[in-house]
């Protein structure tokens, strides 16, 4: 195991844990609203975290009231799959023990908000019944694995997707604490082979959560490159020949501390199709092994790559594996597609995709878009896939089946999909939850940045630039988890109501930003940034975006236009 001798408080009590048990059982037949701080970080592996209403926190203070406790529970979809069943089920879930909002992460899961503890195992037996799990959907661990979710005519995104599912079973926790806590002693949906040994994970699991990813060249939907560990397509016409390996992605990085930072992984090697589950194995155990257990700012394994040296690190997945890597193929990332619209599958089958902003799906009082998803699958019996850019997909309708979809869709005030319907700039929006669930968030997120996307789409249009093609992000702190390092302009939260800027990522995820101002409060951030499109519509090349433009101009030059704030 790694060598780091004064172990993190979590790594101490996931090594008494007794294979993720803990007290777990105890607490949570206890008439409380909370859990202790040891069983909470436990609580995590088994696909749940522990949270607090932020927003009344604020109401409390200095009262004798105890803190809102509430809980979040994510979903595990390998590749953001679910057929139409499951999602009936986890949509009336969302009624019956959480907030009456699903939550489609970047990362493809769902997340349920405002769950109370009483009804937590209701909830996760519940999920496990429609087949899908929890288990190891936080935690450290391999989360979600991701895959492009779109089902296009060829076959070959769901010959991926196989492979997605094959990996995600293989690299789930052995431990029998899940089902004896959660499912009275039955087997987690997809889940291993009865038996208490964790072979790949050991007793301590890994230093920190693992995210892997699998993309296309022509469709970095996924953001490949901010992944532990990346599966590249390598193709021959329509025929898949296997996979380049990406290790040392990791967006999360600590304000003020210059030692953390978001990276792009490097390509390491190729594997085949039959080789994708061995080399994932055996780069989480040199992770396992070698990761930082001392400091969790530093346990990621882009820290312990750039520690040793990517030399260094494919021996020892080398070593594990008994033999050598071959070469990565000269492949890159050439395109990204978000899937949005009406799209051809095979067989006179289309789907459609739907944008979700921010991906929480819900109604309002004038647009009922949860109900309008829930009609489509109950009359149309679609599939429904959930993408990194948490959008939505429905799949497998019928084309004769295509305007009863978009009669459905104007029955309940949603758009009809198509060009027009959306900016380019409020498209490609992300944001994490951030306040007032998330423990770590610094400041805003969700909930203002359609505010600021209202206000940038504005000053786009006076300056005449409403082509503008740009990914932008907002997240409530340096974790990343929207992953605003990559995106062509990004708000990260520093303190309430106020953001670091960054500029100059690549809308395929290449690239990483660079920050351009700081502390910039929530109301002066369209106006920080003005005239950075200024200058792009008056300087950019053609077809250029504009990220590409600020990298190639520079931050140093673009900052001799930054205003004054106030």
């Amino acid at each position: 195991m790694s060598d780091h001798k004064a172990l993190s408080p979590v790594e101490k009590v996931k090594e008494l844990s007794r294979g993720l048990r803990g007290d777990l059982a105890d607490e949570l037949a206890a008439d409380t609203t909370h859990f202790s701080s040891a069983d909470a970080q436990l609580l995590k592996f088994h696909g749940t975290y522990q949270q607090e209403d932020r927003d009344q926190r604020r109401e409390r203070r200095g009262t004798d009231a105890e803190a809102a406790h509430q809980f979040m529970v994510r979903c595990k979809i390998p590749g953001g799959v679910l057929d139409g069943a499951q999602y009936l089920v986890i949509d009336e879930l969302a009624d019956r023990y959480g907030n009456g909002t699903l939550r489609v992460t970047t990362r493809q899961g769902n997340q349920f908000h405002g769950v109370l503890k009483g009804d937590l195992k209701a909830t996760v037996r519940a999920v496990n019944d429609a087949l899908v799990t929890t288990l190891g959907a936080c935690g450290d661990v391999v989360r979600n694995v991701v895959s492009c979710p779109a089902p296009m005519a060829g076959g070959l995104r769901e010959q991926v997707l196989s492979v997605t599912r094959r990996l995600s079973d293989h690299l789930l926790p052995r431990t029998r604490a899940y089902h004896e806590i959660w499912l009275d002693g039955e087997h987690v949906a997809g889940g291993p082979p009865a038996g208490e040994a964790e072979p790949i994970y050991g007793t301590r699991y890994l230093p920190r959560k693992f995210k892997v990813a699998f993309a296309f060249p022509d469709d970095n939907c996924c953001d490949v490159h901010s992944n532990d560990l990346g599966f590249l397509v390598v193709q021959e016409g329509r025929r898949l020949v296997g996979f380049n390996v990406l290790v040392g992605g990791g967006m999360g990085k600590t304000h003020g501390k210059e030692d953390t930072y978001p990276r792009l992984a490097d390509a390491l090697g190729f594997a085949t199709m039959g080789e994708v589950v061995e080399v994932a194995e055996a780069v989480v155990k040199v992770q396992r092994d070698h990761g930082n257990r001392g400091d969790r700012r530093h346990a990621r394994l882009k820290y312990l790559i750039d520690a040793q040296g990517l030399d260094w690190f494919r021996g020892e997945v080398e070593r594990h594996l008994g033999r050598s890597l071959a070469p990565p193929a000269p492949v890159e990332v050439t395109a990204i597609e978000d899937h949005l619209g009406w799209h051809a599958q095979d067989d006179g089958r289309s789907f459609l995709g739907l944008f979700i902003e921010n991906g929480r799906l819900q109604d309002s009082d004038d647009r009922r878009l949860r109900s309008a998803v829930r009609r489509i699958v109950e009359t149309v019996h679609t599939g429904v896939r959930f993408t990194p850019q948490q959008n939505l997909l429905l799949t497998d309708i019928p084309d004769r089946r295509q305007g009863l979809v978009e009669r459905i869709l104007a029955d309940h005030a949603v758009a009809r999909p198509g060009p027009g319907t959306l900016s380019t700039v409020r498209r490609w929006s992300m944001a994490c939850p951030a306040l007032p669930t998330c423990g770590l968030a610094l400041a805003e997120a969700e909930r203002v940045l359609p505010d600021v996307i209202t206000e940038l789409e504005g000053e786009l249009e006076t300056l005449g630039v409403v082509d503008a093609a740009l990914t932008v992000r907002m997240t409530g702190c340096p974790n990343g988890c929207a992953r605003p390092y990559t995106a062509d302009l990004a708000f990260v939260g520093r303190s309430l109501n106020k953001y670091a800027v960054f500029v100059g990522g690549s809308m395929l995820g290449t690239r990483l930003g660079t920050q351009y101002a700081d502390l910039v409060p929530r109301e002066r951030l369209v106006a920080t940034v003005r005239p950075l499109f200024e200058r792009y519509r008056d300087e950019r090349l053609a077809d250029e975006r504009f990220g590409d433009f600020c990298d190639r101009v520079g931050v140093d030059a673009l900052r001799s236009a930054l205003p004054v704030i106030q």
